[in-house]
Parts: C-alpha cells; sequence; structure tokens
C-alpha cells in the first residue's frame, strides 16, 4: 500500500534528504532564512519560559532549542518540525526537577532518548493510528489545565515559598496566598497578555511574542525603578562562571559538554550514577518517551495536512531519539516537535529543515549577545506567554464541539483523560483512556453482531423446511465479547429443534471466544442429536476453525460452501419430510 508507505520506511535524515532532492538554490535558502528568523524569536522566549516552568533555569530552555533544534531537523522524518522545550512535558518535567534535580532531569531525558530509538528501530511509529482523538484531546486538555494553574504564582505575583505535589493541594495552596497577590505583577502579566491577544489582529509580520515580551519588561521595569519590586529573570536566576565570578540571569555562554549526571542533583551536588537511580527514573523516562512520540508524530500529522506532504513516522521517532539523546550532554532538557512553532515555521514559508537549524541558530545568537538583556524579561510577563501556549494547546474549541456532538462513549473516553492527567498524570491517563476506548469500541462492536431466523424468509430459503428445522444467519464478528450472547440466543431461539443450518456470510471474524462458543454448540448439538449445518465461512473464520482442526463429525456438523448448497443437502437427509411439507 503505497499510501501508507510512510508509516513504515525508517531513513536517517529523511526529510532532509526529500527537501534536497527536489533542488535546492537561493530562493529556497532564503526562503528558509526568513522563516528561522521569525521562529527564531518565537523560541527564545518561549524555551525560557518553558524550561523555568519544568523548574530549571532559563538558560537550560534556550540550549534546548539550540541542540535539539539542530539535530532532530538534520536527522527527523519531518520537514517542517521546530523542535524544543514544548509546554506538553512541564507537568513530567517539573517533578522530576524536583526529586532528582537537574543532573536526574537530563538523565531521564537521555534514557527517554533511547527509548524513542528503539521505538524507531521496531518501527512503531504506525502506533499513532491507533490513538484516538479522544484521548488526544482529553491529556493535552489536561496537560494545559495543570500548566495554566502552575503560572498562576508568578501571574499573580503570590508569595508561595513551596508548591505541593498533588493537583488538588496545589490549588488549595493558590487559593491561600490570595491575600498576597502583586498588582504591579498582575498589571505586567495582564497587559503582556492583552498584546499577545490583540497583536495577532493587526495581521503584522512580525510575531506576538515579540511586542508582548517587550511590554511586559518596558513596564516592568518601569515598576522596578518605582521601587514596586516586579520578579525578573535577573532577579529569579543566577549563575556562576568558572573563573568565580557571578551574574544574574542567563550566562552568556554557549552550551558546553558536560556528562548529565554530573550536573547537580536535587542537594546541589552531583549524582551518583547507580542501578537504583536508573530504576527510579526508568517510569519518568518512559513518560518522556511515550509523551514524545505522541507529541511529535501529531505534529507531523498536523504539518502534513497543511502541506498535503507524508512525513516518515519511524524516521522522525529516530530524529528524536538521536535529539534527546544528545542534547542532555550539552545542558539540553527534553526536546520534541513544537505545533505551534512547526506551523509558524510552515506559514513563514520554510522549504525545508534547514528553516529549523537556521531557528537554531537565532537562538544561539540571542543567547551570546542578548544574554545580560534577557535578565530584564519579567516572571509575569513570562506566565502570560504560558497561559498563551496553554490554551492553545488544550484545543477548547475541539473538546467542547466533541462533548457536543460526539457518542457518549468517546467523550466518556475525553473526561476520563482530562480528569486522570490533571489528578494524577499523563501515563495514567493516557493508558486508562486507551483501554476505556477499547472496551466501549468492543461493546459497539459486539452489539452489532445479530441473530436472525431466516427460516421464513423465501428471498433465502426458497422451499418450506423439514419440521424441527431452523436457518439461523449470523452477521457480524464473532468474538469473545458477542459470542457468548449470539450462542445464547440461538439456544433459546432454537428449543427442541431437530436440526440448525447456520448462515455465516456476514461473520468476517472468528476469535479464541467465538471458537469456544461454537464448540459448546457443537457438542450441545451431539448430546441433543442434532444436526447442524454451517453454510458459507468467509476466509479468516474457515483459517481459525481449520487451524483449530474443527472437522465434520458423522450425523452431526457438516461445512457447506453456501446456503443453497446446506439447503439442497438438507433436501437430501430428509426427503420424505419435505414432501410431506409439500
Amino acid at each position: 500500500m503505497p499510501h501508507r508507505a510512510h508509516l513504515f520506511s525508517l531513513k536517517l535524515a529523511f526529510a532532509l534528504r526529500e527537501a534536497l532532492a527536489e533542488g535546492y538554490g537561493p530562493a529556497r535558502l532564503l526562503k528558509d532564512v526568513l522563516a528561522g528568523l521569525t521562529v527564531g524569536i518565537i523560541a527564545i522566549p518561549l524555551s525560557m519560559a518553558l524550561a523555568i516552568a519544568s523548574g530549571v533555569p532559563p538558560q537550560y530552555g534556550l540550549y534546548t532549542a539550540i541542540i535539539a533544534g539542530t539535530l532532530i531537523a538534520l536527522s527527523g522524518g519531518s520537514r517542517f518540525s521546530i523542535s524544543g522545550p514544548t509546554a506538553a512535558f512541564v507537568v513530567i518535567l517539573y517533578p522530576i526537577a524536583q526529586q532528582f534535580g537537574l543532573g536526574g532531569l537530563l538523565l531521564a531525558s537521555t534514557m527517554a532518548g533511547v527509548m524513542l530509538l528503539l521505538m524507531a528501530l521496531l518501527r512503531l511509529g504506525r502506533l499513532i493510528e491507533y490513538i484516538p482523538e479522544a484521548v488526544t484531546l482529553g491529556f493535552t486538555g489536561g496537560i494545559a489545565v495543570v500548566i495554566a494553574t502552575l503560572q498562576l504564582k508568578d501571574f499573580l505575583g503570590l508569595t508561595l515559598t513551596q508548591m505541593p505535589e498533588d493537583y488538588l493541594h496545589k490549588v488549595l495552596a493558590l487559593i491561600e496566598a490570595l491575600p498576597t497577590a502583586h498588582w504591579p505583577s498582575l498589571l505586567v502579566a495582564g497587559l503582556t497578555l492583552a498584546m499577545l491577544l490583540i497583536w495577532p489582529k493587526l495581521k503584522t509580520p512580525v510575531p506576538p511574542h515579540l511586542p508582548a515580551v517587550l511590554l511586559g519588561t518596558v513596564v516592568a521595569y518601569a515598576l522596578n525603578l518605582m521601587g514596586l519590586d516586579v520578579a525578573t529573570i535577573g532577579s529569579r536566576f543566577s549563575y556562576v562562571l568558572a573563573d568565580g565570578s557571578q551574574g544574574a540571569g542567563i550566562p552568556p555562554l554557549l552550551p558546553h559538554f558536560s556528562l548529565p549526571w554530573l550536573q547537580a542533583g536535587p542537594d546541589g551536588q552531583p549524582l551518583e550514577l547507580s542501578w537504583g537511580l536508573f530504576k527510579a527514573l526508568l517510569p519518568a523516562a518512559f513518560a518522556i518517551a511515550m509523551l514524545g512520540a505522541i507529541e511529535s508524530l501529531l505534529c507531523a500529522v498536523v504539518l502534513d495536512g497543511m502541506t498535503g506532504r507524508r512525513h516518515s513516522a519511524n524516521s522522525e521517532l529516530l530524529g528524536q531519539g538521536i535529539g534527546n539523546i544528545i542534547t542532555p550532554f550539552f545542558g539540553g532538557i527534553t526536546a520534541t516537535a513544537a505545533i505551534a512553532r512547526s506551523t509558524a515555521n510552515f506559514r513563514a514559508g520554510a522549504s525545508s529543515p534547514l528553516a529549523a537549524v537556521i531557528h537554531a541558530l537565532v537562538v544561539l545568537l540571542g543567547l551570546v549577545l542578548l544574554g545580560p538583556w534577557l535578565a530584564y524579561l519579567p516572571m509575569p510577563a513570562m506566565a502570560a506567554l504560558l497561559m498563551l501556549v496553554a490554551w492553545n494547546m488544550s484545543e477548547a474549541p475541539k473538546s467542547l464541539k466533541m462533548l457536543k456532538s460526539a457518542p457518549k462513549g468517546d467523550i466518556w473516553v475525553l473526561v476520563t483523560c482530562f480528569s486522570l492527567t490533571v489528578l494524577f498524570d499523563m501515563v495514567v491517563a493516557i493508558t486508562a483512556g486507551i483501554l476505556l476506548a477499547c472496551v466501549l469500541f468492543m461493546k459497539d462492536l459486539a452489539a452489532m453482531t445479530r441473530i436472525s431466523d431466516i427460516s421464513g424468509n423465501r428471498r433465502q430459503v426458497p422451499n418450506p423446511l423439514p419440521p424441527g428445522w431452523h436457518v439461523f444467519k449470523i452477521s457480524g464478528p464473532l468474538f469473545f465479547a458477542a459470542a457468548d450472547r449470539i450462542f445464547g440466543e440461538l439456544a433459546a431461539m432454537s428449543r427442541d429443534a431437530k436440526g440448525l443450518v447456520l448462515y455465516m456470510d456476514g461473520v468476517p471474524l472468528l476469535d479464541a471466544g467465538g471458537l469456544a462458543a461454537l464448540n459448546k454448540l457443537v457438542e450441545r448439538c451431539q448430546k441433543e442429536q442434532t444436526q447442524l449445518l454451517i453454510a458459507d465461512l468467509q476466509f479468516q473464520p474457515l483459517k481459525t476453525l481449520a487451524r483449530a482442526k474443527v472437522a465434520p463429525i458423522s450425523g452431526v456438523l457438516t461445512f457447506h460452501p453456501s446456503l443453497a448448497a446446506a439447503l439442497d443437502n438438507l433436501v437430501e437427509t430428509a426427503p420424505q419430510a419435505l414432501s410431506r411439507q409439500g
């Protein structure tokens, strides 16, 4: 199936090779430069804000955009994807950073990268097809609520020394801290958010993040001059250079190689690499890998819909794996494809993965040249930026539409995933959501399987049947969830029958449960000396019966290629009864 080849192919640098094979010249390079500049400007404040929300200093978000943004673009399978820190990971990374420190977070990211690499080699990219939309909307909406909740502290300028771990206690702590709300912080956050919402209506080529953050910074700077103390990156974060000198905000240094486990742990000291540490980080790494795979492939699917192209799912997982293995060695946290930045990249005119590389170079220049200025960015403005990111990722309009118009099963799945994501975590939510979706799907599928008595239907049974004989038509899959009910109904409809004809041309599937129920029917017929004729089996049920070595039983069970052949055989075995009927 050529139209599904993208789900099975695996090739390093698939997207880059495909783009360059079409011919690459100055005109396309110019498009990539302009797109990279646009997305790079968006990525600088976003990467910093997402790092802070994940529980680490802002420079690590920039390192992620630089290293992962380059590596994944060059090695992955989606032409327009922009990779870096994303909002979806905040709910996973923040608890890891609190419990294991930066070193534990970087090590978990590397472990997740190895898992992504294995997913690619096992060609699991096609499994994205099997995640229902209700599950995706549920957990992304839940993540958005958690992210927005975490931003309330800085958005309102609350005095809150420590944020509890579980969601309900977080909400209670925020409510208790409301009397400490700081109006200058709220003013900065409100103006930033207002600019983010108003600027796109002006339809200028400048992305809204830039004027919004600039406005928030100017207002915060003025308020700080007046002694009203609005928190900034410079007042919240500091660094120490190799020569012992200290600075506020972000160190204007290039990312450098360092073993992840030698970074600071929860006590500020390097971690001790041990099997116990790997075991402790394994669930978190698995959660990161699962979300990374889902997020990056969903982003690629969205871009396919916009561009009419096809990504290579396994090649994209390969790129994501490579990026997440290497990036932590340069101080970068977990990365995946960011839907908002990727769509902005395409709309800005990108033509190849080189636009993502240029975006990473813009972030690098911002780190080196603007490091001292970035310290003036106010924390309330960062919180407002993430509030909008949370709203956009929630896809609330789509969720509301599903709640209004979708079948009840999908609604239950969405609500379950949303609730479990907020109250527990994403892995529990996705697992429960997929299991619930499967159960509800099997319930609906089982309800489609029906049995009907067609003995009196002269179009299908032209001649009268001998006394005590019935013809039953089964329509739908005979699997474990339906078989017992169907054969139970058959038993109730055929009490004291002398013979049964099962017309099974409408049965596309027979599983072990259906086979067991059929064998029970055969045993009952054998015990009660009732003849059973099975007609018109499709290929899969026939194959199942053959593998189970179900053979005809003289005087009890026979198989026939069609209903007509079964009825002819019935005439031969009971001619006298038929003549009496005539």
